[in-house]
């Protein structure tokens, strides 16, 4: 169960434990367009399944004319696609609200980009006739746990038409290889543009369903609420979002950033599940005045955008960065966290503090 605790208490030693098995990117990693093996972000519910893809099979059941069992094998016989999508953690910077919610502390790093190969989820629906009762497609894992008290495989429905139009596949690997088991190896759903608890892991059934799942971690786990016994709004798409490559050089232990007076390139990415970036902006006032930065490419439509802006640095002295992203859909990111129980969905504006040194 999510809590909360005020900043003054600190982490404890339960959130240490999961911030030791899960693990985000670093934000340096934002040069590269396509996030490098192994600096994905990574969040396991649950324990790690060890699984023989020999025995394996994914089963597509419920609703449907024609129920199916696929092995790996037959699956990449189908339709095979690669599309760059950049994924990130609802719970991303949630450990920056006060009071703080208690779960895995993220402090923004919960992202990265990349690009999955598998066949499209639409495609196996269509083959198999989705009844005209169906309303939701459920997604179950391998990995099982207990939360809030219940004994639960981990497992996420989407509504029918999400699952048809929303590009969604079944990705078997990133790029020619295979996925890692920590990645969900030997299959798993990717959903283009939703928060990552969509994206389920270690997939094993698809079911179609002619009423609204109820399971846990639909209608406990990821809803935006304030107290626990509201019924809050469900966790769907991602809010728009910008991050900085860290400027100059750390300090080991704070992180604050040093650099030398003069002219430096800040640059980042930016992203959205609402439409796609439209504007980024930059200030080096902590937000009192901003610039516009230039907008760059992206690797696919799915995928983060990057962005740049050339800072003069002429007075020596310590400032505080700051960069927020607009989307086509009319959203822009807070100035300051939205406070909910869970710190899902947290997109206030990313701060960085540097200091400026004379020569």
């Amino acid at each position: 169960m999510v809590g909360t605790i005020s900043a003054s208490e600190g982490i404890s030693t339960n959130e240490l434990q999961l911030a030791l098995r899960n693990s985000g990117m670093p934000l340096e990693a934002l040069r590269w367009p396509l996030t490098p093996p192994g600096l994905h972000y990574l969040l396991c519910h649950y324990d790690i399944p060890m699984v023989d893809v020999d025995a394996w099979r994914l089963e597509l059941t419920g609703r449907v004319a024609q129920p199916a069992v696929f092995s790996l094998g037959e699956l990449k016989q189908r339709e095979t696609v690669t599309v760059p999508v950049t994924m990130e953690c609802a719970g991303n910077d949630r450990a920056r609200m006060t009071p703080r919610p208690v779960s895995q502390p993220w402090l923004g790093e919960a992202i990265g980009t990349a690009a999955w190969t598998g066949t499209p989820l639409a495609g196996l629906l269509r083959e198999a006739g989705v009844s005209e009762e169906g309303t939701e497609v459920l997604f179950t894992a391998l990995d099982c746990g207990i939360e809030g008290g219940i004994r639960q495989a981990y497992a996420r429905s989407l509504p029918i038409s999400e699952a048809l139009e929303a590009d969604a596949i079944l990705a078997w690997g990133i790029g020619d290889v295979a996925l890692a088991p920590q990645h969900g190896f030997p299959l798993r759903l990717v959903v283009p543009g939703w928060y990552g608890m969509t994206h389920v892991k270690w997939l094993r059934q698809v079911t179609v369903l002619d009423a609204p799942f109820d399971g846990y971690q639909q209608t406990q786990g990821y809803r935006i609420r304030d107290s626990p016994d509201e019924p809050g709004e469900p966790v769907t798409r991602i809010l728009p979002r910008a991050l900085m490559v860290p400027p100059g050089i750390p300090d080991f232990m704070t992180r604050r950033r040093f650099v030398a007076s003069g002219t430096h390139r800040l640059e980042g990415r930016a992203w959205t599940g609402w439409g796609e970036v439209t504007r980024v902006q930059v200030s080096v006032t902590g937000g009192e005045r901003w610039d516009d930065a230039e907008l760059g490419d992206a690797v696919g439509r799915h995928a983060w955008r990057g962005w740049s802006y050339v800072w003069l640095a002429t007075e020596a002295g310590d400032y505080q960065l700051a960069c927020r992203a607009w989307d086509s859909a009319g959203n822009v990111q807070p100035l300051e966290p939205q406070w909910n129980l869970g710190g899902y969905a947290n997109n206030a504006v990313q701060r960085m503090a540097v200091t400026v040194t004379a020569g």
